[in-house]
Order: structure tokens, then C-alpha cells, then sequence
């Protein structure tokens, strides 16, 4: 019952303060609504990261040429023809944590149809590039592995180079084009996959047997990189330990040399992409707390002011019998409930501006329970920590001197 009475008598307070409460309230307000807005960012933008990159492929692996050391300088994979088709074949035939496995060979190049042209790339790859990058037919069919094994000039081609080279809107099975004057027939078209995350347009590509563009585009025998999908993600590091390893005894290196090649898996760009993203996610927290603390501070500058304004009624209390603990505990109640309710009002205002940033910006936001459960816990905090010291200070007053207050 003595509870109750303090909180109606802290609420009474408050509402005769209506227009001082509300502009002590504000600190508490913008603190945790700019609180929950950041963590929804944070937590939308690290979660659109893993997506654009599973889309790329979530257990793909690739494996390029780089590491070795030469003279002292270290060489980086445009520098380096250390993959070679039989480090292709040998993992293809001794893997075991692998689904899919495909040679890549690229040149860049103009592809022509008619007198339309657009600048593009070639990406030599074994039918099962498709089921690495978990990527669909839109229409026709993939090369077969006896037109890989013929070095046939076939093409798969995706929807941006469909766009800007057959323009009449014509379908594009069965029609020849040109990369740098040498002619493919288009037997696929892509399904349209968008941007990935580094903003690269992945539908401005076209597929071919990797044995044409080794003999016919770059008179080349090496690999720029060897891609495979692992089992699933968890053994994604195994995978790549395996790997590791049979190619270190293809290309006989022991002891503490060099590899020549690197291993890398997408759960590696995706951990990166996320420590970068939860970092920033951090800042941006630790920026919009200053609010709170501000909004603290100005509950304790609100009652210090109460404390002064009511010394005489605190001075009656005490002297009709109040004990300081209630006293104290008025005071504290009604800190709390001034951080509380702004908080309430905070939490509203932070998902509003979530859903107007989604909306508006068409930024990936995701409001999580977490960051709702956080901001309720540091307005309580909040109040008690800033409350306390004004409601000491109220509870220690000695009535003869609080009555004498003028």
C-alpha cells in the first residue's frame, strides 16, 4: 500500500510538471530511439551482407594462384601461373568435402550482335559452375561436358548482355554472337541475379566451355582460379584444409615453404563483412548513447530541482512521522518513471524511424528484440543511477531546517 501511495504521489508530480517532464524526457527519448534505429541498421545491413554473399555461392571455395615468393618479392595472382588443369583434375578426383568443382579461366572483351556491341566478360567454366554459384537457367540449356571436352563455341550469356546487344527484344537462343570476332552460339540465358556486394552487375557475364577460352581467346594452359562448393557451410574449413593440403603435395612443397596458391571460402568474407559491419554498428551505438546520458543528466538536474522546490513539503513529511526511506523512494520512483515512459516513447519513435529509413532509403534494416530489451534496462538504470543522488539528498534533509526553507 505504501508503494502505491508513492507511486501516485510521483505521478501527480509529474503531471503538474507536464511541459518540464516532457523536455527532461527528450534526452531519454532521442538516446533510445537513435539507439534502436542504429542496432536495426547495424543488424539489417550485416544480414543483407550474408545474403548478397550466400548468393554468390554460401559453401563456394575458390582457390587462386599467389603466395610464392621470388627473388623477395612476393607475387599476387595476376603475377602467378601456378594452377594448372592437372591441380583441377587431381581435386576433382581426391576430394572428399567437396559437391562441385570447376576450372575458371576470364578475358574481357567487346560482345557483338549485329551492329550492337557492349563490353563484357568471358568466364571459361565446366558445367558445374551453375550448381557452385546455386545459379538458374532463365532459358535454353548448360553446355554438356562432351562440348567442354571439344572446346565447342558455345555461349551462356546473362541478362544485362541480353539487354544491351539484342535490343529489339528478340529471343536470343540459337543466335550467334561475337567475342572479339570470334563467334559463339547462344544456348542459355541466365536468371537475372542483381548486384553482389561489392556492387559488381553479375548478370553482365557470359559462360563458356573453359577449353574455348583457354585455346581460342587466351592461348593459355593455366588457370586464373579453381572454384567448388563445399558439403555445407560448417565443414566449409575443412574443406579448405583439404584442399590445402593435396595441393601442397601436388606442387611439392614441404616443411615451412610457401604456398604458391590461396584458399578461401565465403564464411572468411562473410566473418570480415560482419566484424567490419558490427564494428560500425558499435560506433554508431556508442554515438547515440551520448543521448542517454545527456537525458540523464537532465533527470538529475530536474530533481535537484524538485528537491529545492518541495523542501518544505518534504520538511512536513518528516516531521508528521515520514521516514527518509520513503522519502528517498518518492523521489526515485518518480526518476524512474521519467526515464521509463520516455523510454516507452523512445522504443516507439526508434521504430518508426526504422520503417520511414526502410521505406524512404530503401536501406535493409531489422529491429531485433535484444536492442528493445537493452533500452528498457538502461532507462531503468538510467533513472535509479541519475535519480538517486537528488533522492538522497531529499531524505537526508533535516525537517526543522526544511520547514524554516523559504
Amino acid at each position: 500500500m505504501r508503494i502505491f501511495n508513492l507511486f501516485k504521489i510521483a505521478i501527480r508530480a509529474i503531471i503538474l510538471n507536464k511541459v518540464r517532464t516532457l523536455l527532461t524526457m527528450l534526452g531519454i527519448i532521442i538516446g533510445v530511439g537513435s539507439v534502436i534505429a542504429m542496432l536495426a541498421i547495424g543488424e539489417g545491413s550485416k544480414e543483407s551482407i550474408k545474403t548478397q554473399i550466400s548468393s554468390m555461392g554460401s559453401n563456394m571455395i575458390t582457390i587462386r594462384p599467389g603466395g610464392d615468393i621470388r627473388g623477395g618479392v612476393r607475387l599476387g595472382a595476376g603475377d602467378m601461373q601456378s594452377l594448372t588443369l592437372d591441380d583441377y583434375k587431381v581435386l576433382k578426383e581426391r576430394t572428399t568435402l567437396l559437391t562441385a568443382i570447376s576450372p575458371m579461366v576470364t578475358g574481357n572483351g567487346q560482345i557483338i550482335n549485329g551492329s550492337n556491341n557492349w563490353p563484357s566478360s568471358v568466364y571459361g567454366i565446366s558445367p558445374e559452375y551453375l550448381d557452385i554459384r546455386v545459379w538458374g537457367l532463365k532459358d535454353g540449356s548448360m553446355f554438356t561436358s562432351s562440348e567442354v571436352r571439344s572446346a565447342s563455341k558455345v555461349a551462356v550469356i546473362g541478362q544485362t548482355v541480353v539487354d544491351n546487344i539484342f535490343i529489339n527484344g528478340e529471343n536470343p537462343i540459337g543466335k550467334m554472337i561475337r567475342f572479339n570476332n570470334i563467334p559463339f552460339k547462344v544456348i542459355g540465358v541466365l536468371e537475372e541475379k542483381g548486384e553482389n556486394t561489392f556492387g559488381q552487375d553479375q548478370d553482365d557475364i557470359v559462360l563458356a566451355p573453359y577449353t574455348t577460352v583457354q585455346k581460342r581467346i587466351l592461348a593459355a594452359n593455366y588457370l586464373q582460379s579453381i572454384v567448388g562448393s563445399a558439403v555445407n557451410e560448417e565443414e566449409a574449413p575443412e574443406a579448405v584444409e583439404e584442399i590445402t593440403r593435396i595441393l601442397r603435395e601436388q606442387h611439392k612443397i614441404s616443411g615451412n615453404e610457401d604456398d604458391d596458391f590461396n584458399v578461401f571460402s565465403m564464411e572468411e568474407l562473410i566473418s570480415t563483412f560482419s566484424s567490419t559491419s558490427e564494428m560500425l554498428t558499435v560506433l554508431l551505438v556508442a554515438i547515440a548513447s551520448i543521448s542517454l546520458i545527456v537525458g540523464g543528466i537532465g533527470i538529475m538536474n530536474i530533481m535537484y530541482v524538485s528537491v529545492k522546490e518541495r523542501t518544505k513539503e518534504i520538511g512536513l513529511r518528516m516531521a508528521v512521522g515520514g521516514k527518509g526511506s520513503d522519502i528517498l523512494m518518492q523521489f526515485l520512483i518518480e526518476a524512474v518513471l521519467i526515464s521509463v515512459v520516455g523510454g516507452i516513447i523512445g522504443v516507439v519513435l526508434g521504430m518508426g524511424t526504422t520503417m520511414a529509413i526502410e521505406k524512404i532509403l530503401n536501406w535493409p534494416t531489422q529491429i531485433t528484440l535484444y536492442s528493445i530489451i537493452i533500452s528498457f534496462a538502461v532507462c531503468a538504470v538510467t533513472g535509479i543511477f541519475f535519480g538517486w543522488y537528488p533522492a538522497r539528498k531529499a531524505s537526508s534533509l533535516d525537517p526543522i531546517t526544511a520547514l524554516r526553507y523559504e
